[in-house]
């Protein structure tokens, strides 16, 4: 019969509750790991059906700035970005941007952001495009195509601000940011700007178009799977251990341990004294017996007389 009354000794207790504890954190990572895995695949669904949408008009689906020059309006919703917006306003080429370390196609550039200015005052950043770092090096500005004057009517996607940008600086006569941040770009402006940019759908000659980059949804599946299995392993490991337990050791086990002790106790016994076996000892002749220092002493003086000349 398998007893388990062991699983109440603060031993067992101990090892139960840290296996809960485990299993728990663990669950919990999972989940948030699912969370994001959702929002993820809800920004992809909304790139994905904003190819295909009709444009909307830019102040129905983000509100404009009401502040003075160098604010911005308050940012998009999270279920209207990436949505296909149109918007109408004339470019200002003299406080062009660029951004620089973009890729696109496997190569690395600049894209060109413009203001566009409402005719209210207000404007709004807009992406025309990628293009190439110029060949003579990084301190040389691109080529880079000139905006069109007049009133244009620009269609493209609602982008949400990045992140940790900064301000813009002055390179090589131009300038220049790493992350696309209207709150950071703001200041050196004329104007208040949308908490927002659009990234433009058709771009002019001379531009590559931006595609929208999608969230790697599956990494985060697959971290939801790899959380939630660890936990699984995490129980079974310790419901394994208490069967163990409970069993005690097995019979095979009792006779490995019985015939290890047989050797060590044959081991740790007096070994009996051997009786020692005399070889009878043989007389040699005397020719084959080494000689004694004095015979041989008398040998050489023997031997000196016979050399001595007569």
């Amino acid at each position: 019969m398998v007893v388990y009354r062991f699983l109440a000794t603060p031993r067992w207790l101990g090892y139960a509750a840290l296996t809960l504890a485990a299993a728990t954190v663990m669950v919990l990572l999972g989940l948030w790991q699912l969370d994001r895995y959702e929002q993820r695949a809800e920004i992809n669904a909304r790139i994905t059906a904003g190819t295909a949408a009709t444009p909307v008009a830019l102040t129905s689906v983000v509100g404009a700035p009401t502040g003075a020059a160098g604010t911005i309006g308050p940012p998009p919703a999270e279920h209207t970005e990436w949505t296909r917006v149109t918007v109408t306003g004339s470019f200002d080429p003299a406080h062009e941007i660029l951004v620089r370390g973009r890729t696109v196609e496997g190569a690395v550039g600049f894209e060109v952001l413009t203001p566009l200015v409402l005719g209210d005052g207000q404007a709004v950043l807009v992406d025309r495009g990628w293009v190439r770092p110029a060949a003579a090096g990084a301190l040389t500005p691109p080529d880079v195509p000139a905006a069109p004057s007049g009133s244009v009517t620009v269609s493209g996607r609602l982008v949400p601000a990045e992140s940790r940008g900064g301000r813009p600086q002055q390179v090589a006569g131009h300038a220049e940011i790493r992350r696309i941040t209207p709150s950071e770009i703001a200041p050196v402006l004329p104007y208040a700007l949308f908490d927002a940019y659009v990234s433009a759908d058709q771009p002019a000659p001379g531009f590559t178009a931006v595609p929208a980059e999608k969230q790697n949804a599956l990494q985060n599946a697959g971290y939801v799977l790899q959380w939630w299995l660890f936990a699984a392993m995490t129980l079974y490991g310790f419901g394994y251990l208490a069967r163990r337990e409970a069993r005690g050791p097995r019979p095979d086990n009792l006779l490995d341990e019985d015939e290890e002790g047989d050797r060590h106790a044959e081991a740790d016994e007096p070994r009996a004294e051997q009786p020692r076996i005399e070889q009878p000892r043989t007389e040699q002749p005397a020719e084959h017996r080494p000689a004694t220092a004095d015979q041989a002493a008398d040998a050489d003086a023997e031997a000196q007389l016979h050399d001595t000349p007569h």
